[in-house]
């Protein structure tokens, strides 16, 4: 039973149960038929929308770039020693999240 616990075995083992649970739900499926109901966009039974929903990734990136912002300052303060120097660091760290929240 312990050659089970090795990673290939048991790998290969889930590989084969992921093959037949697919299969059989391949199976109990049927056949497909294709319709213009089954291509069209849904929405939660709604009109998909026409317009843009976000002009661009612009905002995704300020809010990516601001959270990288604080968890490496997070990161840095958490794993330096206490000196004078973390205060400057903080400060600049605190200078740069206000002008990335300003714009």
């Amino acid at each position: 039973m312990s050659i089970l616990l090795y990673p290939p075995i048991a790998f290969l083992i889930y590989l084969a149960v992921a093959a037949c649970i697919s299969l059989s739900g391949r199976i109990l499926a049927g056949p497909g038929r294709p319709s213009a109901m089954k291509s069209s966009l849904y929405s939660s039974g709604e009109e998909a929308p026409i317009s843009q929903a976000v002009p661009g990734y612009k905002p995704f990136f300020l809010v990516a770039i601001f959270f990288a912002i604080l968890h490496m300052g997070v990161l840095m303060l958490g794993t330096g020693t206490p000196s004078p120097i973390l205060v400057i660091y903080l400060a600049g760290l605190m200078l740069a999240l206000v002008a990335l929240i300003l714009g």
